[in-house]
Order: C-alpha cells, then structure tokens, then sequence
C-alpha cells in the first residue's frame, strides 16, 4: 500500500470512503465539497492521508494540527475521518494509515493528539487503542448548535 498525501484528483475516491463511514450524510452536489477539499489541501495545517493500492483509495486519515500558546508552544493535532474501505479491514491499512498521520503530527511537533469517535463499538475502541490511544487520558465533551424550529 502506497500512503501520500491526498491530492485534487482524490476526491471521488474520498468521498466514497466516507460514504461508508457516514452512510447518512446528505450528497453535496453544489461545489461546496470541492471547495472545501481545496482548502484543506493548501493549507499547511490541515493533513489528508489516504492509503492507495492499485490506484485506488482504500483508507484515509485526516490530521488538523492546531497551533497552540500553551505546552512551550507546541501544537496539537486532532484526528477525524479515519476509514477503511469495508471489504478491506482487518488487514492492517487502517493502522498503516493512522501511523503515517501520527508520525506526521511528532515530526511537526505536536505534544498530543487526540480523537473522539462516535462509536460504541469495541472493535473500535481496541483499534484506537492499538494505535497508542488512550481513554483514560481526557473526558470528551461535544457542542451542536441548537435545531431550528
């Protein structure tokens, strides 16, 4: 498996991927996902990953490394999206994947990263801890703005 940086041409293939990590999610169809694509790539801060054999997209991990005033003015990084195509977990790209994004964030720097998942799974739970995370370290909170009536 061949791990880069993701690059203009990639996005079908992401996005298929996170069809499958996010089944529910609405289509966007309107320019705002290519948009948004091109500012994650130009920006140093932001980091999408994607695992590729035979050159297709199997698995993606995405680092945003915050700039940071505290911790001798080190950065951290916060992990999203990290998703393997279905028929091709287990098989340890996943974790090639994660690691290449977690060497990323201690080359550039960062004294932590950190993820939250939704999943109540354990096989999830286990494959984050696999990859050197801890559930003991911090307590998650999450905001959402409020529906509109």
């Amino acid at each position: 498996m061949l791990i880069r940086d993701a690059e203009e041409r990639d996005l079908p293939g992401i996005l298929s991927l996170y069809a499958e990590l996010n089944p529910d999610d609405a289509v966007v169809d309107d320019g705002r996902d290519s948009e948004t694509f091109g500012k994650i790539l130009s920006s140093d801060f932001l980091k999408l990953f994607v695992g590729m054999i035979d050159e297709q997209i199997i698995s993606t991990c995405y680092l945003n490394i915050i700039p940071n005033l505290s911790r001798d003015v080190s950065p951290y990084g916060i992990v999203e999206n990290v998703v393997t195509r279905h028929d091709l977990r287990n098989q340890g790209y996943g974790s090639a994947v994660f690691g290449h994004a977690l060497r990323h964030a201690w080359g550039v720097g960062c004294y932590k990263v950190m993820l939250q998942t939704g999943s109540k799974r354990e096989s999830t739970h286990n494959f984050y801890k696999s990859c050197g995370f801890s559930a003991d370290d911090k307590f998650a909170f999450v905001a959402r703005p409020p529906q509109h009536m």
